[in-house]
């Protein structure tokens, strides 16, 4: 008689936070991190470019050297190396365990910075993030919205150092931003959350909106 198959978890949530330089993403990732905890449900923190080792080699390749001059090709691929490596390496076995995940950025940032913002294409930056990913796609992907210079500023104010792609300059980073609109405009599953509030007034508002888009786990909105 053949043994009763093992019971396999349910795929576990994709959320994802967005955003231009200095909109908070990374205080909002971490946060949300807190309140997972606090809700007792089981998850994982990463960010990107970064979350493995060799994720963390390439960040530091593409974000820190500011003197090295990086084709715009080139800066593509290395996202993608790296986002190819965090989905295989803590994405996809986090899922498969029913864990949620949490992510500083991810496939929208390609399309942003390298696809519109270095004027590579979106549709033929799709196609080459599709191959690193393997098709997973977040199940939230939350745009946090900001001006581009109150995102300079509050990067000065944290006495933030500029990376190399920070350095582009002000109508690089106006591209960036109304790239982000536009894409979560046509996306259902992306809201644009505007981030000019103090950091736990702009956690309760993405609370909210996880309660009304996933009640089973979260829980019906407050208020």
């Amino acid at each position: 008689m053949s043994a009763e198959p093992e019971a396999t978890p349910e795929r576990g949530l994709f959320i994802v936070l967005e955003g231009g330089e200095g909109s908070g993403k990374t205080t909002q990732a971490a946060l949300l991190a807190d309140w997972l905890n606090g809700l007792g449900m089981p998850h994982r923190l990463g960010r990107e470019p970064g979350g493995t080792p060799v994720g963390e080699a390439i960040r530091g390749l593409l974000l820190e050297e500011r003197d090295l001059e990086m084709p715009a090709q080139t800066e593509l691929l290395l996202m993608l190396a790296a986002r190819a490596a965090f989905v295989q390496g803590v994405v996809q076995p986090a899922l498969d365990r029913g864990e949620g995940m949490v992510a500083d950025r991810f496939e929208y940032s390609t399309f942003v910075y390298q696809g519109i913002g270095r004027g590579l294409g979106l549709e033929r930056t799709r196609e080459l993030n599709r191959f690193a990913t393997g098709g997973i796609e977040p199940d939230l992907v939350l745009v946090l919205d900001v001006p581009p210079d109150e995102g300079v500023r509050r990067q000065r104010e944290g006495g933030k150092v500029a990376d190399r792609i920070e350095e582009e300059g002000e109508d690089f980073m106006a591209r960036i931003r109304e790239g982000y609109r536009k894409l979560a405009a046509a996306d259902p599953v992306a809201h644009v959350v505007p981030a000019r509030g103090e950091a736990m007034e702009l956690h309760l508002v993405i609370r909210q909106i996880l309660r009304r888009r996933f009640p089973e786990p979260f829980g019906p909105p407050e208020g």
